[in-house]
């Protein structure tokens, strides 16, 4: 009783469960502050059992978020922080992801199978610069065994048209999305097929596993999925909010294994075991609608983008949705309690971002570390006219050219490592341009603001670039886990939780850094319209021609 009378009162906690390509996290936020006290990360164990295959295993997956919950909550305790404040528990995910249960045992009835592919294989369809860059228990990006089921697909449509399909889903058919994953496992793995017949499959994405075994599992665990998952499935019609029985026909898929659709905001059902046992459930997004909402786009015309490997754009464009005219996905954003009306977004995707980096390191050699990339471009402070379009493997939103290579030109005798430093950098910010002007076109409202996370974002040099040539304010949150503050935050507004208003004037006000254009809109535009000139210089190198020996 001693040590529990010392310990820290904080108000309502909240916790947030990050379940990510490679690893899982498990982080606690104070309601009232949106400050994160502590958090905890478990790495997945991935093997490689054919060459460019990646397996995980969706038990290890569950295990290391209880292995994460348990450990937070030690360094809470530690901290004399009492866990018993912690009043819901949000999930955020990789989206996408397709996994197949047996509800009797319990078990998963497949490998956690990916297929980690160089970026010349991702221009089957293009749409695949929009999503993740890896997925659990089925293929990370593209899985070419599921090509062929694509291709049986599209026959069926008039005149082979991919685009079927977008006005219900917003999606193109596309080997990346649920339902042709799950369509493959149904026709290829006996014990799916055998599980479906016999009525004891389950089907969800990511967030569906884990809420269902976190709730109980074969013991009465609750089998839904958010609004935001399922429109990534192409079984769910983005406007009737539901599971569609024409599209499930489509796919031949039974709607009996489907879960059921939640909002992105409300109690799910309680966890039954550990030390946070009755915690309630409440939040569910998936990790780019989860940013979104970490980054407070609440508004239509705000914008978000994650700088990773590639970058990830998110664009809020209200209770509407918006089809592109160019290339980009139409998903929905949140729904952010059962009473509450959806949210849409515009969803593009840069391909190559932080892969720059790595190609300038591990490719090229002319630089050890980001920081050095960083420092390289800074003590020069331009291209000196040189420009770089990453097109390794084509050229994605808005061109879809699959003709197009990378190309660095603009080279002069002065030309040095540092110029190409500089380059490099430009070419996500421009790359990012382009997106963003198709959204602007597609929305109709030019964008104002741009929100940044994600971890390219470090460099502020990047930062400055990215202002300068979107000539807008680009603003950078100084608490870089937006994801999992997005699924807090939805938790804890959650009915019959209520511990953390989304009400304009109850948001916390988040410290940031904000960089402003400090170039011209002209210079702005001369840049920009070079790097678009270097960009036809790049297409059509991509031939059916042999090779020269």
């Amino acid at each position: 009783m001693a040590a529990s009378s010392h310990r820290i009162m904080l108000g309502p906690l909240v916790a947030a469960i990050d379940q990510g390509t490679s690893s899982t996290r498990f982080l606690v936020f104070n309601s009232k502050t949106a400050e994160l006290l502590s958090h905890h990360q478990v790495e997945i164990k991935q093997s490689f059992p054919k060459e460019g295959w990646v397996e995980e295993d969706p038990k290890e997956i569950l295990q290391s978020v209880y292995e994460c919950m348990e450990r937070t909550c030690e360094k809470l305790t530690q901290l004399n922080i009492d866990i018993s404040n912690i009043k819901a528990i949000g999930v955020t995910n990789q989206r996408e992801t397709t996994l197949v249960w047996d509800k009797e045992t319990g078990e998963p009835l497949y490998n956690a199978i990916g297929k980690v592919l160089g970026l010349c294989m991702l221009f089957l369809h293009p749409v695949l610069l929009c999503c993740e860059l890896t997925e659990v228990f089925f293929s990370v990006w593209l899985d070419l065994r599921t090509q062929s089921t694509v291709e049986r697909l599209i026959n069926k449509t008039p005149g082979r048209n991919k685009n079927h399909l977008k006005h219900k889903t917003g999606l193109p058919i596309s080997t990346y999305f649920s339902a042709v994953k799950l369509r493959w496992l149904m026709d290829n793995v006996d014990e799916v097929r055998e599980a479906v017949v016999c009525h004891r499959a389950m089907f969800g994405t990511v967030d569906s596993w884990l809420i269902w075994c976190l709730t109980g599992g074969k013991k009465g665990g609750v089998h839904c999925t958010d609004v935001t998952n399922a429109s990534r499935t192409m079984l769910f019609n983005i406007h009737t909010m539901d599971w569609d029985p024409e599209l499930c026909k489509y796919f031949g898929i039974p709607m009996e294994i489907l879960p059921r659709v939640r909002s992105s905001s409300e109690i799910y059902g309680l966890m039954k075991s550990g030390a946070l046992s009755g915690i309630p459930i409440s939040g569910c997004l998936g990790d780019q609608s989860a940013a979104l909402v970490g980054q407070m786009c609440f508004q239509d015309g705000q914008a978000k983008n994650t700088y990773g490997t590639g970058c990830f754009l998110l664009r809020n464009t209200g209770p509407k949705p918006v089809m592109s005219d160019h290339g980009l996905l139409t998903t929905v954003a949140y729904k952010l309690g059962r009473d509450k009306p959806a949210c849409y977004a515009l969803e593009g995707s840069v391909a190559i971002a932080g892969a720059v980096v790595r190609w300038l390191q591990d490719n090229l050699g002319i630089i050890g570390s980001s920081e050095e990339l960083e420092k390289l471009a800074a003590s020069v402070g331009t291209s000196y006219g040189c420009y770089f379009v990453p097109a390794f493997s084509g050229l994605y939103a808005p061109y879809w050219e699959p003709s197009a290579r990378g190309i660095i030109c603009g080279l002069t005798q002065f030309t040095n490592k540092s110029h190409l430093a500089f380059a490099a950098l430009e070419a996500v910010c421009f790359q990012t341009r382009e997106i963003l002007d198709a959204m602007n076109q597609d929305s109709g409202i030019p964008l104002t603001q741009l929100q940044v996370d994600g971890g390219m974002t470090s460099n502020r040099l990047l930062m400055q670039l990215q202002a300068d040539i979107l000539c807008i304010p680009v603003v950078k949150p100084s608490m870089p886990e937006t994801t999992a503050l997005g699924a807090a935050m939805a938790a804890g507004a959650a009915e019959g939780v209520s511990v953390w208003s989304l009400s304009p004037e109850d948001l916390s006000e988040v410290t940031s850094e904000k960089f402003e254009p400090q170039i011209n809109p002209e210079e702005s535009e001369f840049r920009y319209a070079r790097w678009k000139k270097a960009v036809q210089k790049s297409m059509n190198w991509e031939t059916t021609e042999p090779a020269l020996k």
